[in-house]
């Protein structure tokens, strides 16, 4: 279980594609030194499993389903990671619940930029506009945001990025066109559960 709070940028700095798995290792110096093998990396979001590490950096297995489920298939050497590690039952819970199950991409379509924000405007497939509201919580390339707006016309979320989450994470490297890794609520998707099971009692 992560929490949304980005810890670090991480340099993927080698890739090793196999027939239907790849592996990527990712630089983060010092970032490693507690980090033991088997234990889980968010990494843009995406719940992996260290198979290798120093202090400086980690190894990484990618199987087929990730590639093609999650932008991690797009990565390339030098790109940058958002990183968190899996939290601790004494950590405060200073975003959401997350659990690094990505449900779906977004696509980035605007970009508004102020003094000292930036507003992204992101496509969301339909499927998942349900899972969200105004002032919800959604979480894109593993960073814990709120939902300013929600156009579920232009399937369209909006999300603004303050200067601290800009310097700390991905996000302010994105392109018009690029996308990210969507998890939506786990607490929506729970309660949509609960319901429908009790439509057929």
């Amino acid at each position: 279980m992560f929490t949304g709070i980005v810890q670090a940028l991480g340099t993927v700095t080698k890739i090793v594609n196999g027939p239907d798995s790849a592996q990527l290792t990712i630089d983060a110096p010092g970032f490693f030194s507690d980090v033991k093998l088997g234990d889980s990396i968010a990494v843009n979001g995406c719940c992996l499993t260290a198979v290798t590490n120093n202090a400086d950096q980690f190894s990484v297995d990618v199987m087929k389903q990730t590639l093609a489920l999650t932008n991690i298939g797009d990565l390339k050497i030098n790109d940058l990671v958002n990183l968190e590690k899996a939290m601790l039952v004494t950590d405060r819970l200073g975003g959401h619940i997350v659990q690094g199950h990505v449900d779906a991409l977004a696509t980035l379509a605007q970009i508004n930029e102020g003094a000292d924000w930036y507003e992204l405007i992101f496509e969301v497939p339909t499927a998942y506009l349900k899972y969200m509201q105004p002032q919800g919580s959604v979480t894109l390339n593993g960073v814990s945001l709120t939902i300013a707006k929600l156009d579920d016309q232009k399937r369209q979320l909006s999300v603004w990025l303050i200067p601290e989450t800009l310097k700390r994470t991905n996000l302010s490297k994105l392109k018009v066109g690029q996308q990210v890794n969507l998890e939506v609520d786990v607490l929506a998707k729970y309660v949509e559960r609960i319901m429908k099971a009790g439509d057929h009692e």
